[in-house]
């Protein structure tokens, strides 16, 4: 299953399922709804909401890559991290607000 993000002001930002629902509850939409809308008047909150959510997860990136800096480097890297997933859903967030338009999934 794919979760599509829409907005008039970008292109789609689609996702696995998984990747979706986890960030429609970091924003505090319900997970399990089949479509919803973010308004324009709930962006900037959506914003900062998913800007402090990458910093964490940032942050939490950071200590796990202190930890590991005496082991050899591992050839392919980890996976997809929650902020590289998250960037280009920020992305659209923000050219959303800026042209006034709302961001729906499933419709």
């Amino acid at each position: 299953m794919l979760i599509i993000f829409k907005s008039p002001a970008s292109g789609d930002v689609i996702m696995f399922g998984k990747n979706g629902k986890e960030m429609l509850e970091v924003l505090g939409k319900d997970k399990d709804d089949a479509k919803g809308i973010f308004t324009v008047e709930q962006l900037p909150a959506a914003i900062d909401t998913l800007k402090a959510a990458i910093a964490a997860d940032k942050a939490r990136q950071a200590d796990k890559g202190d930890d590991e800096d005496d082991q050899d480097a591992k050839p392919g890297g980890g996976g997809v991290s929650f902020f590289q997933r998250a960037v280009p859903l920020l992305e659209l967030l923000e050219r959303s607000l800026k042209d006034k338009e709302p961001v729906t999934w499933g419709v």
